[in-house]
C-alpha cells in the first residue's frame, strides 16, 4: 500500500513489525464505491419520516438542505483528504493515531466500531417495521426474532463472499430501492400543493428527535475510509466517489420528501418510520405500497451489508496496525476479514432488540465523540505536517478548515446537549470501556497471552504516502 522501500516504524510503543501475508488485491472501482458510500450514509429516504413528524414539512425540507452544507460536505472533504493520505483499512483510526498517538487512535476505533454496530442493529428493525403492515406476525415475538436471525445470517454471508459481491449487490439494491420513489413522484404531480411545504409550528417541535433524525441520515461519510485499502487507485477514485455520492444522497432525500409532504394533507402523527409505504398506497394504490415495502426491505439489506463491510475491515486494519490481536487480521479465502465479520454480526444480534429512536440516539452520541477526535486530528495534521503529500487536498488553508468545522462542531454540541440522560449514561459507559480496554490489550500483549503484529507492508504513521502516478487510469 505504501511507497516502495518506505520504512515501517510502527505505532509508537507498539509491537515490532512482523511478516504479514500479501494484501488482498484492491477490488473496488468507482461505481460500486459510490453505491457503497450511498448505503453507508443513506440507503434512500427510509427513516427520514420522523423529521416531518418532529418538526413539520418546512423544517424537515430546510434541514435536508442546510445540514449537507454544515455537516455532510465537511465530513466528505475530510474523508477525501485523509483517506487518500492514508489509503489503508484502519481508516480514521490511523488518522487519529498519527495526530494524537496510538492510545487515542484506539479510542477512535472503539467508538466508531461500536457506533457502526449499533447503527447496523437498526436495519433489521426498519426492515421488519416496513413489512409488518403486510405481515402482522413480524411485529413481535418468535417470528420477529427468527426474521432478525435469518436476515443477519444471510447478509453476513454476502460480506463473507467479498467486496466485489457487496459492491454490485449495492448497485442492484440501490436501483430497485429508488425506483418506486421515482414512480411515486410522477404520480403525485397533479396532487402537489406547494403551500403544504411551508407548514410549520415552531411551538410544537421535538428538537431532539428532529436533530437526531437529520444527523443520522446525513453522517457516516468517513466510514468508507476503512475500505481505502480495497479501492483501486484511491487517490483518484475516492474523492470522485464522495463527490457524486453527496449529490446522490441529498437528491435522494429531497425528492421523496417534497413528494410526500406536497401531495398528501399533513398529519404529523402519521409521519414515523414506514409511512412512505402508506403515502404510496394513497397516491398509487396497493401495488405501489407493496413495491415500496419491498424497496425498503432491499434498502435495509444494502445498508446492513455496506456498514458491516466498513466495521469488519476496520477491525482488520486495527489488527494490521498492532492495536488488536493478530487473529483479527485473518482473511477468508475470498479476502474478507473473517473474524471482524463474525464480531460485527454478533454485536448486531445483541443490540437488535432496541427501538428505532433508542438506536439512533445511542449511535449518534458515540459518533459525535469520534467526530470531535477526527476534526481535531484533521487540523493538527494540517498544522504539524503541512508539506506531507496529499493526493487530494481540501482547497482551504488551515484557518479556512477551522472555519469550515465550526458549524459542524456546534451541531455536535447540540446533538449531545439534547440527548436524554439514559442515552448519555449508557454511551459514556461505553466510552469508559474503551479507555480501559486499550491498556488491558497492551498488558495482554506484554504477557504474550495473544499474538500482536504489524503488517510490514504498511508505512509508519509518520510517513506520508506518495500520490498515485498521474497517468494511472480511473477504473469505472
Amino acid at each position: 500500500m505504501g511507497e516502495e522501500g518506505t520504512e515501517y516504524r510502527g505505532l509508537p510503543g507498539g509491537a515490532g513489525a512482523a511478516p504479514a501475508p500479501a494484501p488482498s488485491p484492491a477490488s473496488l472501482s468507482i461505481v460500486p464505491l459510490i453505491f457503497i458510500i450511498f448505503y453507508e450514509v443513506s440507503g434512500g429516504p427510509f427513516g427520514i419520516e420522523d423529521s416531518v413528524g418532529a418538526a413539520g414539512p418546512l423544517l424537515a425540507i430546510a434541514g435536508f438542505l442546510a445540514l449537507p452544507v454544515i455537516w455532510s460536505v465537511p465530513e466528505a472533504l475530510i474523508t477525501a483528504e485523509l483517506g487518500t493520505m492514508f489509503p489503508e483499512n484502519s481508516g480514521y483510526v490511523v488518522w487519529v493515531a498519527s495526530a494524537l498517538g496510538p492510545y487515542w487512535g484506539f479510542q477512535q476505533g472503539w467508538m466508531k466500531w461500536l457506533s457502526g454496530v449499533i447503527d447496523n442493529a437498526l436495519y433489521p428493525v426498519l426492515f421488519l417495521d416496513y413489512l409488518k403492515s403486510g405481515v402482522p406476525a413480524l411485529g413481535g415475538g418468535a417470528p420477529r426474532t427468527g426474521a432478525v436471525l435469518g436476515l443477519t445470517a444471510l447478509l453476513t454471508l454476502l460480506n463473507y463472499r467479498g467486496l466485489t459481491v457487496v459492491g454490485w449487490a449495492a448497485i442492484s439494491l440501490g436501483v430497485f430501492s429508488l425506483l418506486p420513489f421515482l414512480v411515486m413522484g410522477f404520480i403525485s404531480i397533479p396532487k402537489l400543493r406547494p403551500a403544504r411545504w411551508l407548514e410549520v409550528d415552531l411551538h410544537n417541535v421535538d428538537w431532539n428527535l428532529y436533530l437526531n433524525t437529520l444527523f443520522w441520515n446525513l453522517n457516516y461519510w468517513d466510514s468508507i475510509s476503512t475500505l481505502s485499502g480495497e479501492i483501486r487507485n484511491p487517490a483518484k477514485t475516492l474523492p470522485k466517489a464522495l463527490f457524486y455520492a453527496v449529490i446522490f444522497v441529498v437528491v435522494g432525500y429531497l425528492y421523496p420528501l417534497l413528494t410526500g409532504t406536497g401531495a398528501v394533507p399533513l398529519d404529523r402523527g402519521q409521519w414515523t418510520d414506514g409511512y412512505f409505504a402508506d403515502i404510496a398506497k394513497v397516491l398509487g394504490g396497493a401495488w405501489l405500497m407493496w413495491w415500496m415495502q419491498a424497496a425498503a426491505a432491499m434498502s435495509n439489506m444494502g445498508m446492513f451489508v455496506a456498514e458491516m463491510s466498513s466495521d469488519s475491515y476496520q477491525l482488520l486494519g486495527m489488527a494490521e496496525r498492532g492495536m488488536l490481536p493478530a487473529f483479527f487480521a485473518t482473511r477468508s479465502r475470498y479476502g474478507t476479514p473473517l473474524v471482524g465479520i463474525l464480531f460485527s454480526a454478533s454485536g448486531v444480534l445483541l443490540l437488535s432488540t432496541m427501538s428505532f429512536q433508542e438506536i439512533v440516539a445511542a449511535e449518534n452520541f458515540l459518533y459525535c465523540f469520534g467526530m470531535l477526535l477526527e476534526f481535531l486530528s484533521f487540523v493538527l495534521l494540517r498544522v504539524r505536517r503541512p508539506d506531507a503529500p496529499r493526493p487530494y487536498r481540501v482547497p482551504l488553508g488551515t484557518a479556512g478548515c477551522v472555519a469550515m468545522l465550526v458549524p459542524a462542531t456546534a451541531l455536535i454540541v447540540a446533538v449531545l446537549a439534547l440527548s436524554t440522560l439514559k442515552v448519555a449514561l449508557v454511551s459514556l459507559g461505553a466510552v469508559a470501556v474503551g479507555l480501559v480496554l486499550q491498556p488491558v490489550l497492551k498488558f495482554v500483549e506484554k504477557k504474550r497471552w495473544l499474538r500482536f503484529s504489524v503488517n510490514s507492508n504498511l508505512p509508519g504513521i509518520d510517513v506520508a504516502l506518495q500520490p498515485a502516478a498521474p497517468d494511472e487510469p480511473l477504473i469505472v
